[in-house]
């Protein structure tokens, strides 16, 4: 064999090492990802806020710190997820892994907060979650702010 050829498939093996192959997740799996979540984690948590805790509807509207509460358990129970699995369950649903962008493992558990307080963000402005549509990385604005992407898993 050619020394070119040798340095040619050597340079292609080094390549394929540092890029593994991977498929970014689309929007629209992010999003039922996400709804499942919603119905899995979220709402069970507001039930037991409102009904076990503060002891109906009326005393959870009228409260200031319910909501706060059940959404700081959530952010809590998310990070815990993604950082352990790399996955919640509507992510797992879907093939869906949250993983850092340059390395494709798992984030740690403060990395995985700050990427929920993000998006909480993100959502609120609502510029972050048009970012997706622009860019060939699928990444949102709480992608790029924490340096993570969504990726599909094998099955």
């Amino acid at each position: 064999m050619r020394f070119r050829n040798i340095k040619k498939r050597q340079k292609q093996q080094q390549q394929s090492k540092k890029n593994p192959q991977v498929q970014y997740a689309r929007y629209p799996d992010k999003i039922k990802a996400f709804i499942t979540d919603m119905f899995m984690i979220y709402a069970p948590i507001l039930y037991f806020i409102t009904y076990v805790v503060m002891g109906g509807k009326d005393e959870f509207q009228s409260s200031q710190l319910a909501p706060l509460i059940g959404v700081t358990l959530y952010a809590l129970i998310y990070a815990v997820l993604i950082s352990k699995f790399g996955q919640t369950p509507g992510k797992k649903a879907y093939n869906i892994k949250v993983v850092d962008d340059k390395t494709y493992e798992n984030i740690d558990f403060f990395r995985a907060f700050m990427r929920f307080v993000a998006f909480l963000f993100s959502a609120t402005i609502l510029l972050g979650l048009i970012t997706p549509f622009y860019r060939k990385d699928k990444k949102a604005l709480h992608d790029i702010l924490c340096s993570t992407v969504e990726i599909y898993t094998e099955k």
